[in-house]
């Protein structure tokens, strides 16, 4: 049996400490969106958490999402693609997904673009960049970002709102924020060539305060809302 109340009081608890953070660094808290990260939950968790108004799912893997999707029935809910993609799960992303923050090469966007442009959809898409030192850490490296935001002119399909990264793990603080600090800044370096990145998911359960501190619009939040996995 799902508890919903308990669900319901992690999801308050969140939605504070976010106000917290936010308001520690003279922040607007309505300028900050929290995803709930359902990989690995079942869909009795998600029909929970859609009971309390919750449409918007971050997923690390697409055949979690076919198999949510297709037990769930319901068309209203806005799948995120927040883990390492392959180009071979292009097709469903293109026909499921609402939105890709782990875009990070030109042959998974050109993969993307294809499969969108076949059915007659657009796609919302973050550029995921590496600033963390784990060679485990999926991403963009930074100094690669300009050019590569120029390359995804050519794929009118993907519609580039932002960008994406995952911190180094690491008990000092500093470091942590170092990496949100990073993005932050190839964000502005990039916004004075032109583009328009107005959005920074960045943060998740036990660092999201830190990510706000450096700007971060949107946290990706799973335990500290669906509990441990």
């Amino acid at each position: 049996m799902i508890d919903t109340a308990q669900l319901a009081a992690n999801w308050a608890a969140v939605l504070g400490r976010v106000d917290e953070a936010c308001r520690a660094v003279k922040r607007n808290p309505a300028d900050v969106t929290v995803l709930p990260v359902s990989k690995t939950f079942g869909v009795d968790v998600i029909r929970a958490a859609m009971s309390m108004g919750l449409r918007r799912f971050g997923e690390n893997k697409v055949q979690e999402i076919k198999e949510k999707a297709e037990a769930l029935g319901d068309d209203t809910i806005e799948w995120v693609v927040i883990g390492h993609l392959q180009t071979n799960k292009a097709k469903d992303v293109a026909r499921l997904a609402s939105e890709v923050q782990s875009l990070d090469r030109l042959e998974l966007a050109d993969a993307l673009h294809r499969r969108l442009e076949s059915i007659g959809r657009r796609l919302s898409v973050l550029v995921q960049v590496k600033t963390a030192k784990e060679e485990s850490k999926y991403g963009l490296p930074g100094a690669e970002l300009p050019a590569f935001l120029d390359q995804l002119h050519a794929y009118p399909t993907l519609r580039v709102r932002g960008l994406m990264t995952m911190a180094t793990l690491s008990e000092d603080p500093d470091e942590v924020r170092a990496c949100f600090r990073q993005l932050r800044e190839l964000r502005d370096q990039c916004e004075a060539k032109g583009h328009v990145l107005p959005r920074l998911s960045m943060g998740m359960s036990g660092d999201f305060p830190l990510a706000i501190a450096e700007g971060a619009t949107e946290v990706r939040v799973g335990t500290a809302v669906f509990g441990k996995r």
